[in-house]
């Protein structure tokens, strides 16, 4: 059996398809190739195995619903190593009917194909299926990598235009929703050359770039002047094949009562489909009393007649396909240039929404820009932040941003619907969220009462479950870098929303860290390396996050906390109290003594993990979350606090006083994007 601890070599199949397979329709798709890991493996009955199940009935699902693509995560808070992810891609090209019945073959079959194997890779002609304790979810692999060719050859001169050909295609496509390419190329007069190239849609557009122009480079070495040829990586596929319909009567002597099949070396290799059965050619009978010469008429006959047949039937087919390339090909440009547009507001009814941006429709006010609420037409009500003119974004950098931004969607998350731009207006468009922000009711007297325990535990776990999804779920990793209670709003029902993703930095998957010469953010909320460095990572967010779980289990800031007497910061008094064995003096008061001593301890303890000085020894957001909902856990002792400012200070260097009752400044800036 194939194992991914064999990765490192590259497994090589080589197959030929003859003329007759092509022409069948087969009744049930076999696997082109698999992959099973052999020495991390599962046992039967146990957790992991129930949830592969869960895993690919969702994925089973997804392709029901008409998905192309699709990822999902089935996680086990208990015990991490049960974690299983999962994904599927089908050929660009094919309807959903064609993706499902691939889909639902593949999550059929690759339990029969790989028992107990916790990782497996299966590549159809259709689809490819994968699953994997190990989340490679935008990461870019080409290893194992699968071979497979015709053997029948190609002169010098089709070689080289099948080179430039494979070569101009890699450069063409892009990663995204539509990372697949298909062309025909006219070899010769007598050969056309059908192609395509696809690439996992998680993948940047400099990682699909990289896999294909691999992939395309592996080509001499697999099938050097070869008339068909498969190279199937984790990340990327690519195929050719020559029209076996075209130049038909030019095609290689095969000899049809034993097909010429070449087969690899002994093991390791992926398995392949099945080996074709020999073909007996059809015996013709001599009638009593006729010559021999008569079979061979009637032999003549029928050849002829099934050539023109066939003949016929390929036409008809080539024209179709031809028509059908040529309307997807329209609807994909066309896609394209919609799906920027679809989120794209008119300005007039922007301004009818928000009565022209009046006085009374303002929500607040920030260093970019105001915040106003609005009601279309159909009674939606939405929240539309108006830039400042100053904010110096360009036309198509912006629309990028958005795009991206637009991507963005969780449960936690403050969804973007669209933008405007135009008469001197730059407008981002969200939902509106009705409660305000976090900081309106947890550093009022008046109203932090309203946030009891149970909702306050509630909001901490949906903000940690909104910044998991950023690191780690989300097809960049992105780092917020401006988390804070003014930046978490409470819907209807107190669930927390995390806005302004303005200032959030898109890194490559690759990357956890990075440096900035510009400072953005919030004095108090800022990892000390980010705020005296400019250096950033995830672990800039977990101690941002850290901070914010101390104020909402207090109610108290940690902006201004130096002007009490009681310690230099919030998370200095909050590690004083931990350690002298007094930390349930640190709970809000409001909360009238009804919350659950060992809960709130347990909250501090995360907390005083997430704001250690050292990022390396701070927890990530997946450990975080397992720590708030796993009680079995044990939690380790944490570190001394990192140094905290107890002030805001703006971009300009002035300080400012933190309001009690007000939401601080906020905007929205440019977010980057670093290679992998």
């Amino acid at each position: 059996m194939p194992s991914f601890n064999e990765g490192k070599t590259i497994h090589v199949v080589l197959f030929m398809l003859s003329f007759l397979s092509v022409l069948t329709a087969p009744g049930k798709s076999a696997p082109l190739s698999y992959v099973c890991s052999n020495s991390n493996t599962s046992t039967p009955g146990s957790t992991y195995v129930s949830n592969l199940g869960v895993l690919l009935v969702k994925l089973s699902n997804e392709a029901i619903d008409g998905k192309n693509f699709s990822q999902i995560t089935v996680r086990d808070s208990v015990n991490p190593s049960n974690t299983i992810y999962g994904s599927y891609l089908c050929k660009g090209d094919i309807s959903a009917a064609v993706c499902k019945n691939c889909v639902m073959s593949a999550q059929n079959e690759a339990t029969q194909l790989c028992p107990m194997a916790k990782s497996t890779m299966v590549w159809y002609r259709e689809c490819m299926l994968r699953y994997s304790n190990r989340s490679f979810f935008t990461t870019l692999e080409l290893l194992p990598t699968v071979f497979m060719w015709n053997v029948a050859n190609l002169t010098e001169q089709e070689n080289s235009a099948l080179a430039t050909h494979m070569n101009d295609m890699a450069s063409q496509i892009v990663s995204g929703d539509e990372a697949f390419l298909a062309k025909e190329l006219n070899i010769s007069r007598s050969l056309t050359l059908s192609s395509f190239m696809q690439c996992m849609p998680d993948l940047s557009d400099l990682d699909c770039y990289t896999c294909l122009h691999g992939a395309v480079g592996l080509l001499p070495k697999c099938c050097d002047r070869k008339r068909g040829g498969s190279i199937l990586t984790p990340s990327c596929i690519l195929r050719y094949e020559v029209n076996p319909f075209k130049g038909f009567q030019n095609r290689p002597e095969v000899n049809e009562k034993n097909p010429v099949i070449i087969f690899p070396p002994p093991p390791p290799t992926p398995h392949t489909e099945p080996r074709p059965p020999t073909i007996e050619p059809p015996s013709f009978l001599v009638a009593p009393g006729k010559s021999r010469g008569i079979s061979r008429l009637v032999l003549a006959a029928i050849i002829v007649a099934g050539a023109i047949f066939i003949s016929a039937f390929v036409c008809c087919l080539f024209l179709h396909c031809r028509s059908r390339a040529r309307i997807k090909k329209y609807h994909v440009v066309q896609k394209e240039n919609e799906g920027i547009e679809s989120l794209q507001f008119d300005l007039i009814t922007v301004k009818s929404a928000t009565k022209n941006f009046a006085e009374e429709y303002k929500l607040g006010e920030g260093g970019f820009g105001e915040v106003y609420k609005g009601i279309v037409a159909e009674g939606q009500e939405i929240a539309v932040k108006r830039l400042s003119k100053s904010s110096g974004q360009g036309e198509e950098e912006f629309k990028n941003e958005v795009a991206l931004v637009a991507r963005l969607q969780h449960r936690n998350l403050v969804r973007l619907l669209g933008f405007c731009l135009g008469g001197g207006e730059t407008l981002l468009i969200y939902e509106f969220v009705t409660n305000k922000s976090l900081d309106y009711f947890l550093f009022d007297p008046r109203k932090k009462g309203m946030l009891d325990w149970s909702i306050r535990c509630k909001i901490i776990g949906g903000i940690a479950r909104g910044i998991l999804y950023l690191h780690e779920d989300s097809r960049l990793r992105v780092i917020h870098r401006d988390l804070k209670a003014s930046n978490v709003l409470l819907d209807g029902e107190m669930n927390p929303k995390i806005s302004d993703f303005g200032m959030a930095r898109m890194v490559g998957i690759d990357q956890t860290q990075g440096n900035t010469k510009r400072i953005v953010g919030t004095y108090g909320y800022m990892a000390p390396e980010y705020a005296m460095e400019g250096l950033y990572s995830i672990k800039s967010d977990v101690f941002s996050f850290g901070v914010l779980l101390l104020e909402i289990v207090s109610g108290t800031k940690n902006s201004g906390f130096h002007l009490t007497k009681f310690a230099p910061s919030l998370l200095s008094y909050a590690w004083q109290l931990w350690n002298e064995g007094n930390g349930l003096e640190l709970i809000d008061p409001s909360l009238n003594n009804i919350c659950p001593p060992n809960e709130f301890m347990r909250c501090v303890h995360i907390g005083l993990l997430c704001v250690q000085e050292d990022a390396y020894n701070r927890p990530t957001m997946s450990s975080v979350v397992q720590m708030l909902t796993t009680e079995t856990i044990s939690l380790p002792k944490p570190e001394r606090p990192a140094f905290s400012v107890g002030r805001f200070i703006n971009d300009t260097g002035n300080d400012q006083d933190a309001s009690a009752e007000g939401c601080s400044t906020n905007g929205l800036t440019i977010s980057t994007f670093c290679p992998r």
